[in-house]
């Protein structure tokens, strides 16, 4: 089916047409009301907790990573007793989830958080992107999340999403791509952005999948671009 987004040469100031970015909105937000995931760190707004959360999921899927995540706060249930740890005990537990260098710049970014930061998780994305291993995705996801901040988040499950629905036409690398960032800061909601990117999150890890996605169950098929 043909969806409705306005085409010209300037990707990065393309704008969605409004009465099918409404629609959109409406249809994950009541999808969203029976369908959203319950983990640790979705019942918690303590940023400690959602830094490091945020850091395990980095490219690990969140069912893999909830037990270490329960796990590693038991061990270092604040950022003071995980500055504290050696980097061989971090990776030792975060051995399970791959990515052999995300232990170390978890344990570098800690180290700065209680030299520069008295031991408090920074409020700015501008601020988080100075620390090893946080990118615009992790930055923003602790910003929405932890401080309420209207930040949108993307990855290449959100990135998925706006592509076939929109019909947008995404450069390789989702995650540095402007067209598709332009679309998630146009797309997300005034208020409750934070609970608007766990909505993305969730639906592209259960309808709207990367391989045999569920078009026949997926609410936003009467409008998708990508449904034929």
């Amino acid at each position: 089916m043909t969806g409705t987004v306005i085409d010209f040469q300037d990707k990065t100031t393309q704008i969605l047409v409004p009465a099918k970015v409404k629609w959109f909105r409406h249809k994950l937000a009541t999808w969203a009301t029976e369908n959203l995931r319950e983990f640790p760190w979705r019942c918690t707004t303590e940023p400690y907790k959602i830094f490091i959360a945020e850091f395990l999921l980095q490219k690990t899927g969140a069912v893999t990573v909830e037990p270490i995540y329960n796990s590693f706060l038991s061990k270092y249930p604040t950022l003071h007793d995980l500055a504290a740890a050696s980097l061989p005990e971090i990776s030792l537990l975060l051995k399970p989830l791959g990515l052999h260098f995300r232990a170390e710049r978890l344990h570098q970014a800690v180290q700065i958080i209680l030299k520069d930061y008295a031991g408090k998780i920074p409020t700015s994305e501008a601020q988080l992107l100075t620390l090893p291993g946080v990118g615009k995705y992790t930055a923003r996801a602790i910003c929405s999340q932890a401080y309420f901040q209207p930040l949108a988040v993307l990855d290449t499950n959100v990135a998925r999403i706006f592509e076939r629905f929109f019909g947008l036409q995404g450069d390789r690398v989702k995650s540095r791509c402007k067209l598709l960032w332009k679309a998630a800061e146009q797309v997300a909601p005034k208020a409750e952005v934070g609970r608007w990117n766990l909505t993305l999150l969730d639906f592209g890890a259960a309808i709207c999948t990367a391989r045999n996605p569920s078009c026949a169950n997926c609410p936003l098929a009467k409008e998708c671009n990508f449904v034929t």
